[in-house]
């Protein structure tokens, strides 16, 4: 079993995921949000590049959620925070969503053998679902804006740590990744807290998102998207 590291959107043309498992990776907020909301009872999710692809969707009956620059649209039902995400109200419903940088990394994963959804909130339960495949595995950073980031890159090395032993680290980005989780996954909140965008999700004080997207193995569930739709 081999694990590679694609840092962002820009770089994933270096990889042929054709026959590999993807974990897309999108700390603040994307995938953390799918997350909790699966793990919270929310019936499926699904992730579409275009909020006019969002909007047709909320037009069958979906909820529509999503963000551009980390601030919610104004004609969606919910943003991008996983507390909206982990309503009661939201149990048994089906979301479209749409964001900066998550739905993007998700749409370009789709010709994988299988795409799956990591976060710190469900760190174990990926981690334990990657060693009973024995697949290769790509790690897909959503990043932002196609450029580098840490929060992402930090979860990746979590992943390659809970691996270590059982898998090889096919490059210097997987290696890299590890060696930074090593050195910072101490103490996730104020490594994450520290990064570019938590501090430009900070100034719409969401400190408490950023806080809860850090905490790891809330849920002990692994999203994956079939035809289309994330479920559990």
């Amino acid at each position: 079993m081999k694990v590679n590291v694609c840092y962002t959107p820009e770089l994933i043309n270096q990889f042929d995921v054709s026959d590999k498992s993807v974990v897309v990776i999108d700390i603040l907020r994307a995938t953390s949000c799918m997350v909790a909301g699966l793990g919270s009872g929310v019936k499926s999710i699904i992730p579409v590049a275009t909020v006019e692809e969002c909007e047709a969707l909320g037009k069958e009956g979906f909820v529509m959620a999503g963000e551009r620059n980390g601030k919610k649209l104004d004609q969606f039902d919910i943003g991008n925070s996983p507390f909206d995400y982990m309503n009661p109200k939201l149990k048994g419903k089906n979301i479209a969503t749409t964001t900066t940088n998550g739905t993007k990394a998700i749409e370009l994963s789709k010709s994988a053998q299988e795409v799956l959804i990591g976060a710190f909130l469900n760190l174990s339960a990926i981690t334990q679902h990657l060693k009973a495949q024995q697949r290769d595995t790509l790690l897909f950073c959503a990043g932002w804006k196609g450029r580098y980031n840490l929060e992402d890159s930090l979860f990746a090395g979590a992943v390659c740590d809970g691996l270590k032993g059982t898998a090889e680290f096919a490059s210097d980005a997987t290696k890299s990744a590890f060696y930074l989780y090593q050195s910072m996954g101490g103490d996730l909140f104020q490594a994450i807290s520290q990064s570019d965008h938590a501090v430009r999700l900070s100034k719409f004080g969401i400190m408490k998102d950023i806080e809860f997207c850090s905490k790891k193995d809330e849920f002990n569930i692994v999203p994956k998207l079939i035809d289309e739709r994330l479920t559990v």
